[in-house]
């Protein structure tokens, strides 16, 4: 894996405390959230993408593009 840096969170005492006797490992915790959380962005964002070019795809016309490619292959 790549390096690692340190982050650090404000919680209430008594959340820590509790997660502790209930043998939480905090840090595994805070890793896979932030994992999640980046991946669910990273998801959102290409959804956000994907909107766009739909909008642009919706006009090509796919009968047109073939048949200019069948033109340019016998052109050539």
């Amino acid at each position: 894996m790549g390096r690692y840096v340190t982050v650090s969170a404000k919680v209430r005492r008594e959340l820590l405390e509790e997660a502790r006797r209930l043998g939480v490992n905090v840090s595994e915790v805070i890793r896979r959230a932030l994992e999640e959380e980046v991946r669910r962005r990273r998801l959102a964002l290409l959804e956000e993408k994907l909107r766009r070019l739909h909008g642009a795809l919706e006009g090509i016309n796919v009968e047109e593009v073939v048949e200019l490619i069948r033109r340019d292959r016998e052109e050539r």
